[in-house]
């Protein structure tokens, strides 16, 4: 068994639009656990730590906009191989192409904007996930 946990991100569209339960629905049915649950206003400082690998990127001040543009909700999930369950489950990044069935493929849609909005967000391996879950939850 590869017990492992992982950050979820609901992002601001996500919260405006009333996800919240849909998408934490869907990480219990898919059968990992909630382990932590917090909402917050993310804060620039906050999302440069969690965006540190996107700075200087050309896309990276949209996206730390977007972030701050309401709350947010920060969820800890485990279970046996959680980070690639939870990145099959949200889908691939861009909403049109997502595929029927995942968050983003059902959820999401291209809103024109210069950053995807895409409902959430998935640690990507081991040491993100580690990285990720300390910046939101000391």
């Amino acid at each position: 068994m590869n017990t492992e946990k992982t950050l979820i991100l609901v992002k601001p569209d996500g919260v405006r639009r009333g996800l919240i339960g849909e998408v934490i629905s869907r990480i219990e049915a898919k059968g990992y656990n909630i382990d932590a649950i917090r909402m917050l206003k993310a804060d620039r400082t906050l999302l440069e730590q969690h965006y540190a690998e996107h700075i200087g990127k050309g896309f990276y001040e949209a996206l730390v906009e977007f972030m701050m543009s309401g709350p947010i909700v920060a969820i800890v999930a485990s279970g046996n191989r959680v980070i690639e369950g939870f990145r099959s489950l949200s889908g691939v990044t861009d909403p049109t192409l997502a595929a029927p069935g995942t968050i983003r493929g059902d959820l999401a849609r291209d809103q024109g904007t210069k950053v995807v909005q895409n409902i959430v967000h998935g640690s990507d391996s081991p040491e993100s996930a580690a990285r990720e879950i300390h910046i939101f939850f000391p």
